[in-house]
């Protein structure tokens, strides 16, 4: 045993794995000191062991060990905890705007007439690009390849950039396109669930950790890694060595009994975990998994449950290291050493969970006997609003009536497709896709989902003709074995060939729909509706021609697209007539517990998953084709790109930040209402030719057919900027009789696009606010919503409460983050956009301090209003003195 330094609890010991030595920092010696960790929920062990390993008296201290220790007297504290992840997992939307930043910090560095080569990862950082790939084509054989060739057309200035990057850092790893999801890529391949270092004379072990830059970051929790999604912004400051310092969270117990029934997927059951957790309440909380049920609970349906931590608004949804862990780094073909390393040293640190381990002690708790879990599916726009399967056809017709307002007279009314012999009407299915990581990894609902197509295919039963179908699995893995079980032949004899390995559908990367469909749906204004087995269905996310979107499971995306439509109760009417003339049911062809047993017992074993990653690094011949430029220590921007441009945010930095200002005569440039996504915010998929980015691609010589996406724009801040609250169902109380990103100037009270209006509001040197109401910021960890909004000179948001991650992006660019207090909302405040606001003492701002608003009606009435500071820690404090995260990062690294 190792004691290192004085006055600390920093004790080392050591573990012999198959004779090797392996050093750790040791939470039994450390609780001789601090009391009983034995009720201690798993996810604050793991923070724990962080603040002994970093201790160094200053950022990471024996204080702050204790107060996480004393956060068992009430299961809740308000103390700040330092942190700092083993690693770092980005996917290319946000990957490209991150590397963009380090290419620019470089260029910064030399500014300050520092060392560009101090701007590099500290910790590994994993790379995937997943997010580019679109359903361009779809339904054949050649679509897989067809979408390749368009993405490299569209990508390859990205990709090159990519390329760069993986070349001018250190500790810097990118995984080319078309090779899978980076949540599923880091569950099957990447993660380890104890890291080893070298250091000195020894190597360490420790717990494997991460932050990423994509919200469902959280998939690796269903292995018991720790790892939760951040803004792009704050995963570069950590990569850069910078500790996030946390308030020590709630933790939130999730206990689960009992077994599934047979008719019940996995996606069932996260859908009725989410819709509860929802309802409880656990954003900017732990929730951690415990219970008899974990006992026979699979691995990979916990890695579904926990994917779905954003939409249930959790930081994470853990599962504790078990049996059922063990077994998984086996099927995914880890060494038998690295399995040995994580039950010797998981056992030691008292965080591997068996029947005999004594429950944690938790904030709160919840309780789900899973064997009650119905089949349902979710929608027609938030993942928590589910609906079990038997009510499905009555709860649209109803969402037909009171969401969408279309009058029951007209609910089946049917409109003619040209050129066609079908015809569409309200609930008409135009996308069933089988795609995100939610439901690709998880081999019972996919197994299942090709089980249920080769019945169904046998029987002569056939899509509907109007609709789109896809399959994009998380990884080749999923085509491995599907090939191996013999079901990919009947899956694309339904239309759900192979169209790419990426998060396609789920993040607006639908393709588009054939023109007389979109014809059709356009001239009736028809709600028609998508079907997928993603995480995210947020209004104007999957496709801007469709307007009610619903999750649900593999296995019930093909049965969907078999009878094309959301106004047909599929469990009591047949989904079709088979070759013989009979009608089929979905009992019919629906899979039983046994089957999907058996065939996943032949055919997803160790050697698929050793196959599908056996050259994970190489990629396609497009990619080995790219022409990278090698050997700079900066980017060589090119003033002609429209894809990545140098940004602003170092330009003419100096060495010491300019003071904070009150913000005075500020403008409303908006009032939104609840539930405003960081979709709305900053949308990642289809560019208008009309709207004020598709203007500047066309000012700069792109077609309309080379627009892409936003998401694929994100390394461009032109780009960007103009397509800040430009989501086209976004609502602004100011216009309400207009739908999309439009605002009103004053006094002139002409309406114009957000952006418009900003720069006009910019060139009078106006600063501008946001108001909005109740979780604010909720969704994808886009780091683009909060810089396009700080480029848009918006100094303050003042919501009623913020989702945690956009909260913290909108600190990290120098943005204040506000709350009202309970009771006072826009509305009470009778705020109309008119108004002039003043916001006092923000050049001296403490954690989570009171300020006042000043409001100046146009009437000449003023009213003194208080606000909480969202800015929580003295970091944070910190960052907003300098600007954002990333000049003080700078500054720091340059002194």
């Amino acid at each position: 045993m190792k004691r290192v330094g004085q006055d600390t609890l920093k004790v080392s010991r050591f573990l012999e794995v198959d004779g090797k030595t392996y050093w750790y920092f040791s939470l039994s010696e450390a609780e001789k000191t601090l009391g009983s960790l034995k009720h201690l929920p798993h996810t604050l062990k793991i923070l724990l062991e962080n603040i002994l390993r970093f201790e160094n008296g200053h950022t990471f201290t024996i204080d702050h060990a204790k107060s996480l220790v004393k956060w068992q007297d009430h299961f809740h504290s308000s103390s700040e905890v330092p942190f700092r992840p083993s690693r770092i997992l980005m996917q290319d939307l946000t990957g490209v705007p991150a590397v963009v930043d380090l290419a620019a910090m470089r260029e910064g560095m030399m500014t300050l007439k520092g060392d560009p080569q101090k701007v590099n990862p500290l910790i590994p950082v994993d790379l995937v690009i997943d997010h580019s790939v679109m359903v361009d084509y779809a339904g054949s054989s050649k679509a897989f390849q067809e979408n390749i060739t368009l993405e490299f057309i569209r990508n390859a200035e990205r990709y090159a950039f990519l390329r760069w990057g993986q070349k001018a850092f250190q500790e810097f790893f990118v995984v080319p396109p078309d090779t899978g999801i980076c949540h599923q890529i880091n569950l099957e391949y990447i993660a380890k669930v104890v890291w080893t270092k070298d250091e000195e004379d020894h190597t360490y072990a420790y717990p494997d950790t991460l932050f990423g830059t994509d919200s469902h970051t959280t998939m690796v929790n269903g292995l018991g890694v720790l790892g939760w999604g951040v803004g792009g912004i704050e995963a570069e400051a950590a990569m850069l060595g910078q500790a996030t310092t946390m308030l020590l969270p709630d933790v939130i117990g999730f206990r689960l009994t009992g077994k599934l029934s047979g008719t019940v997927t996995a996606t069932d059951l996260v859908l009725t975990i989410t819709e509860m957790l929802r309802k409880k309440g656990v954003v900017g909380k732990f929730v951690e998994f415990y219970g008899p049920a974990l006992n026979s609970l699979p691995l990979s349906t916990r890695a579904t449950i926990a994917n779905m931590a954003p939409e249930y608004g959790a930081t994470c949804g853990y599962f504790p290291v078990d049996r059922q862990t063990l077994d998984y780094l086996r099927l995914t073909g880890k060494t038998e050493h690295q399995i040995e390393l994580v039950e010797a040293y998981m056992k030691a640190q008292g965080m591997f969970r068996d029947v005999y381990s004594p429950e944690p002690m938790f904030t709160d708790t919840l309780q789900l006997d899973i064997s009650t879990v119905v089949p349902s599916v979710s929608g027609p726009s938030r993942p928590q609003d589910r609906v079990a399967l038997v009510d499905a056809q009555v709860a649209f017709e109803k969402v037909l009536t009171n969401t969408f307002h279309i009058p029951e007279q007209e609910h089946h009314a049917i409109y003619k497709v040209q050129d066609e012999t079908f015809s569409l009407e309200h609930g008409s299915i135009v996308i069933a896709a089988i795609t995100s990581c939610t439901n690709t990894s998880n081999t019972e609902v996919m197994i299942a989902a090709g089980l249920l197509a080769k019945k169904a295919h046998a029987l002569g039963l056939q899509k509907k003709p109007w609709v789109k179908t896809s399959l994009a699995p998380g990884s080749k893995v999923v085509t491995e074995y599907l090939e191996r079980a013999g079901l990919i032949e009947s899956l694309n004899s339904l239309g759900f060939n192979l169209v790419g390995y990426g998060c396609t559908t789920c993040i607006g990367n639908s393709g588009p729909l054939a023109e007389n469909i979109v014809d059709i749906i356009e001239s009736n204004q028809l709600v028609v509706s998508a079907v997928l087995s993603g995480n995210r269905n947020f209004e104007g996310r999957i496709s801007p021609n469709v307007k009610a979107n619903y999750l649900a499971s593999p296995p019930l995306v093909v049965a969907y697209a078999l009878v094309g439509t959301l106004k047909k109760d599929i469990i009591k009417e047949p989904l079709g007539i088979s070759k013989e003339g009979k009608a089929i049911y979905l009992k019919d062809i629906w899979p039983t517990p046994q089957e999907v047993a058996s065939t996943i017992a032949v055919a997803v074993t160790k050697e698929e998953f050793r196959k599908g990653y056996n050259q994970i690094t190489k990629g396609s011949k497009e990619w080995q084709s790219l022409s990278v430029t090698v050997g700079s220590q900066t980017y060589d921007w090119l003033d002609e790109s429209t894809y990545v441009r140098n940004p602003p945010y170092f330009k003419n930095i100096s060495l010491l930040p300019v003071p904070r200002k009150h913000i005075k005569g500020a403008s409303i440039l908006a009032l939104l209402g609840d539930n405003v996504t960081t979709d709305h915010i900053s949308p990642a998929g289809a560019i208008r030719e009309d709207s004020p980015a598709g203007k500047y691609l066309t000012d700069h010589g792109v077609s309309v057919e080379a627009f892409n996406s936003y998401g694929a724009r994100r390394g461009n801040h032109e780009v960007m900027v103009r397509g800040t609250f430009a989501n086209i169902r976004i609502r602004n109380e100011m216009v309400p009789e207009i739908e999309g990103g439009y605002t009103k100037h004053y006094p002139s009270n002409k309406v114009n696009t957000m952006y418009d209006v900003a720069m006009l509001y910019q060139k009078e040197n106006i600063p501008l606010i946001i108001i909005g109401g109740k979780e604010y910021g909720m969704g994808s960890s886009r780091d683009w919503a909060a810089k396009g909004t700080n480029l848009l000179g918006i100094k303050a948001v003042i919501v009623e409460s913020f989702e945690r991650i956009h909260r913290s992006n909108l600190v990290g660019m120098g943005i204040l983050p506000l709350v009202f207090e309970e009771g006072t909302t826009r509305k009470t405040l009778a705020l109309k956009g008119d108004e002039k606001i003043d916001i006092e003492n923000t050049d001296k701002l403490n954690p989570r301090q009171k300020l006042n608003m000043l409001i100046r009606y146009s009437d000449g009435f003023i009213r003194k209003v208080p606000l909480i500071c969202r800015i929580d820690t003295q970091e944070e404090v910190d960052y907003y003195q300098h600007g954002g995260i990333l000049p003080y990062v700078l500054r720091s690294m340059a002194q």
